[in-house]
């Protein structure tokens, strides 16, 4: 397992989050909570999705991670990080890349290949 996990935006490092850092039991209950909430069901890419799978909650987040870091919400950048390092320890990067009104965003667990990055497009805001 990365000790860290890596976010990246427009080939700039934005968070180096350290998965050696022990959560609070606040903290760690909160995270049960968003899993609590995304079973409830989620919308991504304009989709509803009533039982989201464990990649559809990665890039779920990760488009929250996005929007926080837009808008500079310390509190949901924090809460995302924490979810994405902590639920998927495998997971090395989220990396978002803007093209004009859309973010393409690649969840990249272990090594960079293929198969073992996960691509979410989405519109944004983060201009």
């Amino acid at each position: 397992m990365s000790e860290k996990l890596y976010v990246e935006l427009n080939g700039t490092q934005v968070i180096e989050y350290d998965r050696n850092v022990r959560l609070p039991g606040h903290q760690r209950q909160f995270l049960d909570k968003m899993d609590a909430d995304m079973s409830e069901g989620i919308e991504l890419a304009g989709q509803s999705i009533s039982e989201p799978d464990p990649v559809q909650r990665a890039q779920f987040v990760a488009i929250q991670l996005m929007t926080a870091l837009q808008d500079n919400e310390e509190g949901l950048i924090a809460a995302a990080c924490a979810y994405l390092a902590n639920r998927y320890p495998e997971m090395r990067r989220v990396v978002a890349r803007e093209q004009g009104d859309n973010v393409s965003l690649d969840l990249v667990f272990n090594e960079q290949t293929a198969q073992n990055t996960v691509a979410v497009n989405f519109q944004s805001r983060l201009h």
